[in-house]
């Protein structure tokens, strides 16, 4: 039996996270996403005005006449949920926790992807695969996706993005729209991060908490690592402590998008306790866009 609170948590998202699909994303997923998977079809006699890049130059050079590829759009899309649920996901300067923002996340996500009769796998990951749900479509089943984002308790406390990566490209063969959430407390990843991008549509949502790259001037503190379990003594009171502190933050920041950015993955990041509707809203926008030139 699953515990009343559970329950209700889990029905406060849904109730929350349905509002925001139908009022706030309407269209907006399925102009990014639907359509952009494309299948080989046939191949046909080269006709005038047809695509020259579509020319099938094997058929052509054992035929001796021109060939086209024929590709027909893909009915429905398959949409991989990639959730990191390490120890540093456990932090919260606000009443809302990292993992709870990137619960909420992955339930806009998997309730969008329902609504447009796709269906819905979930990764969640530490430093090891924790937990792989095969994709499927209904309800049902995106409020067992959002119940284990929430409260599946991992085995392990560190974060490894490369194995979740690698378990993606073996789990599935077929292109996929996958989103991996998480802070990115990992290094390591560049190529894994370029061969799955080229292989699926990936996009990276980073969730963050404000506090992380704004320390304040609290004295003497003692800090704990929520992975390694290392503590160390900070005096925030001194301002140049801070400074190096937030400065090193800015730099994993700009490393990030850069590593993005090189491996052609579209990025979004959103803040726990804040209201993130405008940050995806800006992210689906621009995607459609870019997709459009």
């Amino acid at each position: 039996m699953i515990p009343k609170e559970i329950l209700k948590k889990v029905r406060q998202i849904q109730i929350r996270t349905r509002h925001m699909v139908s009022d706030v994303f309407a269209g907006q997923y399925q102009s990014v996403f639907k359509g952009q998977g494309m299948e080989f079809h046939e191949v046909r006699e080269y006709v005038p005005g047809d695509e020259i890049r579509t020319i099938d130059w094997n058929v052509t050079a054992r035929t001796g006449h021109p060939f086209v590829k024929k590709f027909v759009e893909e009915r429905e899309l398959t949409v991989m949920l990639l959730v990191d649920i390490s120890g540093s996901n456990q932090f919260g300067s606000t009443p809302q926790l990292k993992k709870d923002l990137a619960a909420e996340l992955a339930a806009i996500l998997a309730f969008s992807a329902i609504k447009n009769n796709d269906r819905v796998g979930l990764i969640l990951f530490s430093d090891e695969i924790e937990c792989y749900i095969a994709p499927r479509k209904g309800a049902s089943h995106v409020l067992r996706v959002i119940r284990e984002t929430l409260y599946f308790q991992p085995r392990r406390k560190g974060t490894k993005i490369l194995p979740a990566l690698d378990f993606l490209n073996h789990v599935t063969n077929r292109k996929t729209v996958a989103f991996l959430i998480s802070d990115f407390q990992d290094v390591g990843f560049e190529r894994s991060l370029m061969v799955t991008a080229k292989r699926h549509d990936l996009i990276g949502v980073t969730v963050a908490d404000r506090r992380e790259s704004s320390w304040p001037s609290a004295g003497v503190i003692e800090w704990e690592d929520a992975e390694t379990g290392a503590r160390h003594l900070i005096d925030t009171s001194d301002a140049q402590t801070r400074r190096v502190l937030e400065t090193l933050q800015a730099q994993r920041r700009k490393e990030l998008l850069s590593m993005f950015r090189s491996a052609g993955v579209d990025s979004v990041e959103v803040f726990a306790g804040e209201p993130y509707e405008k940050a995806l809203i800006r992210f689906f926008r621009q995607r459609e866009r870019r997709l459009r030139v």
